[in-house]
């Protein structure tokens, strides 16, 4: 490797780690369950247009990612924070250990917004106007969730956009560029996905309590404290796994997708450890490993119980 070729990848790897590169599978479960619905039902996958659309997530993930970074640090948010899980919560920490300035951080957002929205205006042009409606509204608000002057998430709506903004939107919007229509399948899978990023999310907040608190950055688990936060948590996970059966049995979803219910001991462990530790965050650790595990365990098993779906028909 000569030493342009090692600069580059240097850099590359730099911004990855920047973007928080290792959870992006919140952007990736979305997009393979919105094309294992489109194969269960058409049995073909648009691989260009399913690999446009999962690029064009990621990078309105990594933009949203490094907006917020840029911002908490504007309200000092990251900085007071001393109770972050690493790497879970409490951001990157590249602008609070000086590895680049603020300003970088806020222009490579810019730049991974700017290019995601580029390839999802390819596909509005190419396979229709209601991916744009989608795209408006799971890009600007992933980028607005602590970026001025919205801040989604100091006024309580950061968790029902990341809902819709990893869940929802992202399901429907691949099933839509891969087959040009919305069914009840498509939103079924959607609903399991939603309730999961949720349940990530909530339980991230749990050890960046103190700080967000102190900054006014009042989403729900400091509106409602950690120790009630943890019903919301548990409901967010077993809504999830309890959704499968019932569209089951509605005849929403094909019976193979059972399989996503194999984590569900995970999901009462890490229920169990949340209420025993919700204000210790180095014991709540488990917890926030578990329940990424669990998000991308159920959503990729649901895409095989999908992608399989047609065998028990």
């Amino acid at each position: 490797m000569t030493s342009a070729q090692k600069g580059l990848s240097d850099r590359i790897s730099f911004w990855l780690r920047a973007s928080r590169f290792q959870f992006f599978t919140a952007s990736v479960v979305p997009v393979v369950v919105g094309g294992a619905v489109a194969y269960w039902e058409t049995r073909t996958v648009l691989w260009g247009y399913w690999l446009a659309t999962l690029i064009a997530m990621v990078l309105l993930h990594a933009a949203a990612n490094l907006a917020n970074d840029y911002y908490d640090h504007l309200s000092r948010n990251d900085e007071i924070n001393v109770e972050f899980i690493s790497p879970f919560t409490g951001g990157s920490r590249f602008i609070q250990q000086q590895l680049t300035s603020p300003v970088s951080i806020l222009i490579a957002a810019l730049v991974c917004l700017a290019a995601g929205s580029g390839i999802g205006l390819i596909l509005v042009w190419l396979r229709g106007w209601p991916i744009l409606a989608l795209g408006i509204v799971g890009g600007l608000s992933g980028f607005f969730y602590t970026a001025n002057p919205l801040r989604l998430g100091y006024r309580g709506l950061g968790e029902i956009f990341i809902f819709l903004d990893f869940g929802i939107l992202p399901v429907l919007g691949t099933y839509y560029v891969q087959t040009q229509q919305f069914t009840i399948a498509a939103a079924a899978a959607s609903v399991p996905v939603a309730f999961l990023i949720a349940a990530v999310l909530w339980i991230n907040q749990f050890p960046d309590y103190q700080a967000d608190r102190a900054v006014g950055k009042d989403h729900w688990v400091v509106r409602l404290g950690r120790r009630r936060a943890c019903y919301v948590y548990a409901a967010d996970l077993l809504a999830a796994l309890l959704a499968v059966p019932v569209f089951i049995t509605l005849g929403w979803l094909p019976s193979l997708t059972l399989l996503a219910l194999l984590p569900l001991p995970l999901a009462i462990n890490a229920i169990r450890t949340a209420f025993r530790h919700y204000d210790q965050p180095e014991k709540l650790l488990p917890a926030n490993v578990s329940t990424i595990v669990i998000h991308l365990t159920v959503g990729l098993l649901l895409a095989v119980g999908l992608a399989l779906g047609h065998l028990a028909a």
